[in-house]
């Protein structure tokens, strides 16, 4: 069965680094010029313009019920 033999191949030192690295992230995050634009961009900039991308294209075009030849835009 599968789970048995711990410790049999040797961990890499780098991955653990990394693991660690990652589970202790946020004990060592610092608010910079560079982490608060990401995260403007990533929480506020992104959502925004795909809302407005969406608002604009909101009923344009309608595929439900279209044949080989028919327009599918609305406008």
């Amino acid at each position: 069965m599968a789970g048995h033999n711990h410790g049999i191949i040797h961990s890499d030192p780098a991955i653990i680094k990394w693991a660690n690295m990652t589970t202790n992230r946020h004990k060592y995050f610092r608010w910079t010029r560079r982490t608060a634009w990401i995260s403007f961009a990533y929480v506020i900039l992104v959502p925004a313009m795909l809302g407005t991308a969406g608002y604009m294209a909101d009923g344009k075009w309608d595929m439900r019920g279209k044949r080989r030849g028919d327009m599918i835009s609305e406008f």
